[in-house]
This record gives structure tokens, sequence and C-alpha cells, in this order.
């Protein structure tokens, strides 16, 4: 652990009381398991412990705004109830985790501000509940899959501030669910339809290299 907010988890995670008492953690009504855990903004340092692991009925996890560093474990694939999972504004290294689609109901997946590299799995496509997608500010390259219009759900998709090459894939305009879109410095190329507003009804923004557009806006009826 590092300062700070650190000394609170190294004084109050104790023994002397239970682990739904401690700072940052909230359990289940029902069964008293550890159901989110949140220790953002807490000057934690090192690797990401793969003992998170262990905690099969967690629904939420946030580690962001700290300096966790090295890969994400393997055992966190273990985590098949996660729906929210966010490491933003760590110096988290390697690949998007291969595992990632075995959590078959996560929702939202904010691994932005890092430093992982390579390129978007295709696999991730496989992640039919997702909603928000963040991925913007690493060191990502490569092309965007076309895979990823397969993501049905999704509402906020942000690949900017990266390497990505290629052109804009098509495909994201089968996603009439998103609202929102940044493929900002970038290294992207292509043409956008003509009437994109058509294809996605529900979209507020579109932000393409260093310049913000806004696309169109869905009013309710």
């Amino acid at each position: 652990m590092g300062g700070g907010s650190s000394h609170i988890l190294a004084k109050n995670w104790s023994l002397s009381s239970t682990v739904c008492n401690w700072i940052g953690v909230t359990c289940s009504s029902r069964h008293q398991k550890v159901a989110a855990l949140n220790i953002s903004s807490m000057d934690l340092v090192g690797l990401v412990p793969p003992q998170l692991g262990n905690l099969s009925f967690l629904v939420s996890l946030d580690l962001g705004s700290n300096t966790f560093r090295g890969n994400f474990p393997e055992e966190m694939s273990r985590l098949r109830r996660l729906k929210f999972l966010s490491c933003s504004s760590n110096e988290l290294i390697g690949g998007i985790p291969l595992w990632l689609p075995q959590l078959p109901d996560l929702q939202y997946l904010l691994l932005d501000n890092n430093n992982f590299s390579g390129s978007i799995p295709r696999s991730l496509s496989n992640l039919s509940n997702l909603e928000t997608f963040n991925l913007e500010s690493n060191k990502l390259d490569g092309s965007i899959p076309e895979e990823i219009g397969n993501l049905r759900n999704l509402k906020s998709l942000s690949l900017s501030q990266n390497s990505f090459s290629g052109s804009i894939r098509l495909s994201i305009f089968n996603i009439s669910s998103l609202q929102t879109v940044d493929y900002s410095y970038n290294d992207l190329s292509g043409e956008l339809p003509a009437d994109i507003c058509n294809y996605l009804p529900e979209l507020l923004y579109f932000s393409i290299y260093s310049i913000k557009l806004v696309v169109c806006y869905h009013q309710a009826a």
C-alpha cells in the first residue's frame, strides 16, 4: 500500500471486525458475501491481487485511480457475476485480457488511462450485455475489429487517444442503442454514412480525430 487513504484501509481492514463492515466493501443482504468492492482513489500501489478471483459473489469492482502495475491476474476470470469493472487511471500493462469474455454479465468495462498495448481481441464481441466500453488513453494499436458491431446493447464507446489505424468499422452502425462514440486522436480513416442518424437514433455525441462533432440529437416523442 501507499500513503494517505491506504492507511485507512490498513487500520480498518482488520480481523477485529467483519469483512462486511470494512471500508469499500458492500455485502449482499441475503448471503452476506462481498458483492461490491470499491477501493478507488486509495493510494494503492503494486500488483492487482489474484485473490480477488475468490470473491465469487462480486458484482461490482472499482480499482480506479490508484497505482496498480503489471497485468490483470487471470484468476479474475472466475468472477462470473461481475457487471461493473473499472481499473481506470492506473499503470496496468499488457494486452486486453483474453479472459474477459468469460464474464457474461459484464455491462461496464472501464480500462482507460493505463498502459495496455496490442489490439482489441475479437472475442470481446461475445460480451453481449456490455453497455459502456472505455479504452481511451492507452497504447493500443491495430485495426478495430468488425465484430465490435455485435455489441448490440452498447451505449458508450470510447477508443480515443490510442494508435488505432485502418477504416472506421461500419458495423457500429448496427448498434442502434449507441449514444456516445469517441474515436478522436487515432489514425483512422474512411467515410461515415450521410444518414448516420437513421442508423443510430439515440446518438448524442460522435467525435473523430481531434475534432468533436455533435452528430445529431434524439428527442423523445
